[in-house]
């Protein structure tokens, strides 16, 4: 077997695996938005927060739709010998790669730039829709006792909200779970606000999100030269 036979048959089957998985998650991610309850039933033990796979569906959706398209272009390119496929296959996973370096660099750059952001549409939600939208009430809920933080800031996050105004107090983890959560108590109890808590955890564990990063990048530009190794071949036949 020569190096481009070899290499076309390792393209194949690894964007053969990309496509099933993509196909996976898409079908999970419709199952989820269709009949979310039943996927509940099934793995609702699993964590605390699993009732948040009705906004996880639609991340699902996304991510297998757009691992289907790269599996196929990528698949069915290499075995059918297609520049046009070939160049479409590098093509989308360039623009990935690109995204993914810019959003990084926007995220060690600009971290304050994107606290500015977030507050300014995060915090108005959350004083309008935090008691009385139960679904949104239980999703902070469930995100503030897994991480132990306090809105997004601090718990002046939820002044004025339904749920300051019906109960006169302010989520438990906002005083380590302490009651009544009132000012006072909440001010004492000084529990950063999800943002920074979840900034701490990226760079207490920033060497295994790193290599996570590192890996998937190196995978890309494999990809990618593997890909242009396929084209040129077939253009000097």
């Amino acid at each position: 077997m020569g190096c481009f036979t070899f290499i076309k048959v390792m393209m194949i089957l690894f964007n053969l695996a990309i496509f099933l998985g993509g196909g996976t998650l898409l079908g999970v991610g419709i199952w989820v938005t269709v009949d979310g309850q039943s996927f509940l039933d099934i793995f609702g033990s699993l964590s605390s927060s699993v009732l948040q796979v009705v906004n996880v569906s639609y991340f699902l959706i996304a991510i297998g739709a757009i691992l289907l398209v790269i599996g196929f272009l990528g698949c069915y390119g290499a075995q059918r010998d297609s520049k046009c496929l070939l160049m479409m296959f590098f093509s989308v996973v360039l623009i990935i790669f690109i995204a993914e370096v810019a959003a990084a660099v926007v995220a060690l750059v600009y971290t304050s730039l994107a606290e500015t952001l977030l507050t300014a549409v995060v915090t108005p939600v959350l004083k309008e829709k935090y008691g009385a939208d139960m679904k949104f009430t239980h999703i902070w809920n469930v995100t503030m006792n897994e991480v132990h933080c306090c809105g997004l800031n601090n718990y002046t996050d939820f002044t004025d909200s339904p749920w300051y105004k019906e109960k006169g107090t302010y989520p438990e983890p906002c005083c380590k779970d302490l009651q009544p959560c009132n000012n006072t108590l909440a001010a004492e109890s000084d529990v950063q606000g999800c943002f920074h808590q979840i900034l701490e955890e990226i760079k207490t564990n920033a060497g295994v999100v790193g290599g996570v990063a590192a890996g998937i990048a190196a995978l890309e530009i494999a990809a990618m030269a593997v890909s242009m190794y396929l084209y040129c071949e077939l253009d000097q036949k």
